[in-house]
C-alpha cells in the first residue's frame, strides 16, 4: 500500500489508529428518515453517499435497543451503504443479491425497491443463509425470495432475466482489517490471488444474468488491485457488450487506478484503461467507513434479444383445510387479511409469492416469499383438523392497526423498556387485554407476537433471536 498510495500513505496508514466507523441505515419501508432522526436517541452524522445512512458513535448501544429488534434500522459499515446507491433498484423490477449474506446490501435493495417488484437474495453457504433470512425477516420484507445455490446454477436457469444484479464479491477483506482480527490473521498474498481467480468467475456467471439494458454491480471491500480493477479491466475485454459507467460525484468517491494493474500481481493486462477511472473507491482516510471498491456496469441493448424468461411460479389452489385454518387465523386476530391471493403451500410453510416469481423447482431455496407461518394438525373437537400459527415474518411486516389485539409498549418509558427486554430475552409481561395471540410492538413498530391469558402476555419471540 505504500508503494500504490504514494504520499497518500501516511494518512491511510494513520487511519488505523483510530476506532472502526460504526454505521446506521434507516429502514425507509418502515419510518420516514426525518421521523426517524426526529424521535431518535441516538447521536447521527449523515453518511454522504446515502441519505438513509448515518455514522454514530455507539453501535453496541443501538444493538441493543428495542427499535433494532423492530427492524427500524440495520447497522452497516457507511461505506458498504454506496454499494445499493449505485446499483440504484427501481420499484417493479427484478433484481438479483448473488452474494447477499449476512443482509446489509439485500436490506437496502428492498427499501430502494420500495417493497414492489422482485428481489432474489442468494447465498451459497446454508448457515449464512439462514443469517441472511433473519435479517430480511426484521425488515419487513414481503417481495424476496431466499435461494441457496452457487451462483452457476442460479446462471444456468435465469440467463437474461433480471433488470439489476449485484455481486458483492467474497474478497481477501483488507479493508476489514481495522474491524476485524480474523480478517488480519487470514490475510496472505495467495488469499488475493485466490480470491481474484474466484472472483472472475463469478462474475461471469453474475454478467449471464443481466438483461440487455440492464445493470451489473460489482464491489469488494478490499483494496488489492488485483481483486478489483484488474477483475474488471479483464473482464471488459472479454465482453464488449457491457460499458463501464461514470458514478454520480459524491465526497469520499475517488476513482478507479488503472496504473495499479500488474503492481502487485503480475497481471499481464495492458495498464492503460481510461474507462477504469470510473470504478469507486472509498478509503477509511478520506471519508467515513472501512474501504470498498465499486464497479457499475451496463449491458448494451443491441447485444441482442433477452432469454427466454423462466417459467412463473405456478399456484395452485391450498387444500381447503389449510386455507380455511389461515382464514379463520385472520378473522380471529387481524383487522384484515394480509393478503388474499398467490398463495403457496411449500411443505407446512404457507407463503405469500411476489408476483414475478419464477418457478424455483429444482433449485435450493430457504424461503420463496414473504413466509407467512406453518400449517399445523389440530386435534381440537369441532375444528378443520389444521390450525395456522402465524411466522415472525409476518408479525414484523404488520402495524398495529391491522392487528385485533396489540401490547404496543413505549421504548423510552422505563416500565415499557423493562417489559420489552423481559419480551426479547423469552419471558412474559403483564398485559391488559382481550386473550389470544397478541402483536408486541415498541412505539408503534411490531418486535414480535406474544400470546395473551389472563392478562399475561407469553413470549413468542424466536427462540434463536432472543436476547441474553
Amino acid at each position: 500500500m505504500r508503494t500504490l498510495l504514494g504520499d497518500e500513505f501516511a494518512a491511510f496508514a494513520a487511519s488505523y489508529g483510530a476506532a472502526p466507523v460504526a454505521g446506521l441505515r434507516v429502514n425507509t419501508l418502515k419510518i420516514s428518515v426525518s421521523a426517524f432522526r426526529a424521535a431518535a436517541a441516538f447521536d447521527l452524522t449523515p453518511v454522504p453517499w446515502c441519505p438513509a445512512g448515518f455514522t454514530l458513535p455507539d453501535e453496541q448501544a443501538a444493538g441493543k435497543h428495542p427499535w433494532h429488534a423492530a427492524g427500524l434500522y440495520y447497522l452497516q459499515e457507511p461505506s458498504a451503504m454506496a454499494v445499493a446507491e449505485l446499483l440504484d433498484p427501481q420499484p417493479g423490477e427484478r433484481v438479483l443479491d448473488l452474494a447477499a449474506a449476512p443482509g446489509g446490501k439485500a436490506t437496502h435493495i428492498a427499501a430502494l425497491m420500495g417493497g414492489q417488484g422482485l428481489l432474489i437474495a442468494n447465498e451459497v453457504h446454508p448457515k449464512r443463509a439462514w443469517s441472511l433470512a433473519e435479517n430480511l425477516e426484521r425488515w419487513g420484507v414481503d417481495h424476496v425470495a431466499i435461494t441457496n445455490e452457487p451462483p452457476e446454477r442460479l446462471a444456468d436457469r435465469f440467463t437474461g432475466f433480471f433488470d439489476r444484479v449485484l455481486l458483492d464479491a467474497p474478497c481477501s477483506g483488507e479493508g476489514m482489517f481495522r474491524k476485524s482480527e480474523a480478517a488480519r490473521r487470514e490475510w496472505s498474498p495467495a488469499l488475493v490471488q485466490g480470491c481474484a481467480q474466484r472472483q472472475t468467475l463469478i462474475l461471469e456467471h453474475a454478467a449471464r444474468m443481466v438483461r440487455p439494458g440492464g445493470r451489473l454491480v460489482y464491489s469488494t471491500c478490499t483494496f488489492a488491485p488485483e481483486e478489483d480493477e484488474a477483475v474488471i479491466a479483464g473482464f471488459l475485454a472479454a465482453h464488449a457488450d457491457f460499458d463501464l459507467l461514470a458514478p454520480p460525484r459524491q465526497p469520499g468517491f475517488s476513482p478507479g487506478r488503472s496504473e495499479w494493474i500488474g503492481g502487485r500481481g503480475g497481471f499481464s493486462i495492458e495498464p492503460e484503461n481510461p474507462p477504469l477511472r470510473f470504478a469507486v473507491r472509498l478509503w477509511p482516510h478520506t471519508g467515513p467507513g472501512e474501504g470498498h471498491f465499486i464497479a457499475v456496469l451496463q449491458r448494451q441493448v443491441e447485444t441482442g434479444d433477452a432469454a427466454p424468461a423462466p417459467k412463473p411460479w405456478r399456484i395452485t389452489p391450498l387444500p381447503r383445510p389449510v386455507e380455511q385454518a389461515y382464514r379463520a387465523f385472520c378473522a380471529a386476530n387481524l383487522a384484515r387479511p394480509p393478503v388474499a391471493d398467490r398463495l403457496a403451500l411449500v411443505g407446512g410453510y404457507l407463503y405469500a409469492l411476489p408476483d414475478t416469481l419464477p418457478d424455483l423447482t429444482g433449485l435450493r431455496f430457504l424461503h420463496p416469499g414473504w413466509w407467512l407461518g406453518v400449517i399445523k394438525k389440530d386435534s381440537m373437537p369441532r375444528s378443520s383438523g389444521h390450525r395456522f400459527e402465524p411466522s415472525h415474518a409476518l408479525a414484523l411486516r404488520l402495524r398495529p392497526a391491522e392487528v385485533l389485539r396489540c401490547a404496543d409498549l413505549p421504548a423510552g418509558a422505563p416500565d415499557g423498556l423493562s417489559c420489552l427486554r423481559a419480551y426479547l430475552r423469552g419471558e412474559g409481561f403483564r398485559s391488559p387485554g382481550d386473550d389470544g395471540w397478541t402483536l408486541v410492538a415498541a412505539d408503534g413498530f411490531a418486535v414480535g407476537w406474544g400470546k395473551r391469558v389472563a392478562g399475561l402476555v407469553k413470549s413468542h419471540y424466536p427462540k434463536g433471536l432472543r436476547w441474553n
